[in-house]
């Protein structure tokens, strides 16, 4: 007879050795059972199951029947029966907890890629784009403050267009990034169907004023004569008799006899193609006149306007806009902008934008590729594309359709050498 130790090591052993099969049984059981039925097998019951599956003779009964006991392999058998319970104990745990986990609805749909209907989403503009549309109760998010009743009912009728070809995820991520900066809003959740409606969870704006200023900025209010058409954002000269201070407009308010809000609603235009009506949108502008403006400034200019009770306030150019005139140029050039998706299988992934040759091929430019870093802007010729990047593409609009047309088809295009 081997010492006691060494019988116990052969023990372990041997529980290990024909456990394996009893406790890949004890998983399934605990697993269908709980998530067919939602009721935990007892794991006493399943235990017993295992040890006398794996063949010990006697089973439980070797911890009561004297002469099993006093077999000279007693030690071995027992430890043998304790690690055979003690896996199946385990795995029949794990496979329950498996069980109430996993989504009861779970099909190959809801694995892969999950993407518009174009049957039943709201496509417009030849079905290049599609109207995403808030529907339902605007939810307050667990953990925040309720949503004000304005806020809420502004969601609620929130419409915004995307480009079709998105996935519902990505749509998602870029109507909750709209939604939040648009709205100030603390915190957003978004879920999109398939047919493009929306469903908005939200907190409310965590303060007002601190986050529009910048780290190592100071915000400053000053009494003047404020020019019309001032924004948020604006850079400024506020002329004091101290000291001439730049900073950035943080609110405004003119003196019209009542309240006004901080900017004044004020309608304006955007370009838009020649086919297209040009729609109004709400620029936040003064009106002009006597009022308040807050800048926000460095630390030392914040003193000379505390001082001062009165101020001059003079509009910084921005300079020039080059990005506008190009845009422009190639709008008269009869060129037209569109976002095309790469996708896993179709003819742009997992090459690189020399390989394709994209201006041979299509007589289309790519201005710029979006990966999930951010955009790159002029992408080089060595620039590889892979799944779930976008690209930016400028061509004329049957160009521009062949291109699209060409890059959906999957196994198709242009192809070259690496």
């Amino acid at each position: 007879m081997a010492a006691l130790p060494v019988e116990i090591l052969l023990g372990i052993y041997l529980g290990l050795l024909v456990g394996v099969i009893p406790a890949l049984i004890a998983w399934t059981l605990g697993f269908i059972f709980k998530y067919v039925t939602g009721v935990t097998l007892p794991g006493f019951g399943v235990s017993i199951l295992a040890i006398a599956m794996a063949g010990v003779n006697g089973g439980l009964l070797a911890l009561a029947d004297e002469s099993i006991t006093s077999n000279a392999n007693a030690p071995r058998i027992v430890t043998a029966i304790i690690i055979v319970g003690m896996l199946a104990l385990y795995a029949h745990s794990k496979g329950d907890k498996m069980g109430e986990t996993l989504p009861k609805r779970l099909s190959l749909s809801s694995i892969g890629p999950r993407t518009l209907s174009e049957d039943l989403a709201d496509l417009i503009s030849g079905g290049d784009e599609v109207r995403i549309s808030v529907v339902g109760e605007v939810a307050d998010m667990e953990g925040y403050p309720p949503l004000p009743e304005e806020l809420r009912a502004e969601l609620r009728n929130v419409e915004r267009t995307f480009p079709a070809d998105l996935r519902l995820d990505e749509l998602e991520s870029r109507l909750a990034e709209r939604l939040q900066t648009e709205f100030d809003l603390g915190d957003v959740s978004v879920s999109i169907d398939e047919r493009g409606r929306a469903t908005v969870v939200a907190a409310p704006p965590f303060s007002g004023l601190s986050k529009r200023i910048g780290d190592g900025r100071h915000a400053v209010s000053v009494e003047g004569l404020v020019p019309t058409g001032l924004a948020r954002g604006d850079e400024v000269t506020v002329i004091t008799p101290d000291a001439q201070v730049r900073g950035t407009v943080v609110s405004a308010k003119t003196d019209t006899g009542g309240d006004t809000p901080d900017v004044e609603p004020r309608a304006t235009e955007e370009p838009a193609d020649e086919e297209e009506t040009p729609k109004p949108v709400r620029a936040p502008t003064t009106a002009g006149g006597e009022g308040r403006l807050t800048v926000a400034v460095t630390r030392t200019d914040v003193q000379p306007l505390l001082r001062a009770d009165r101020a001059k306030v003079v509009v910084e150019s921005r300079g020039t806009r080059r990005e506008y005139e190009v845009v422009s140029m190639l709008r008269r050039a009869d060129k037209q902008f569109r976002r095309v998706g790469v996708r896993a299988g179709n003819a742009l992934a997992g090459r690189t934008l020399g390989s394709a040759n994209l201006r041979d091929a299509h007589d289309v430019a790519v201005l710029a590729v979006r990966k999930t870093e951010g955009w790159l802007l002029a992408p080089q010729a060595t620039t590889r594309l892979e799944d779930g990047d976008e690209l930016l593409a400028v061509g004329t609009r049957e160009d521009l359709e062949s291109f699209s047309d060409a890059v959906t088809a999957s196994g198709t295009g242009p192809r070259g050498d690496d």
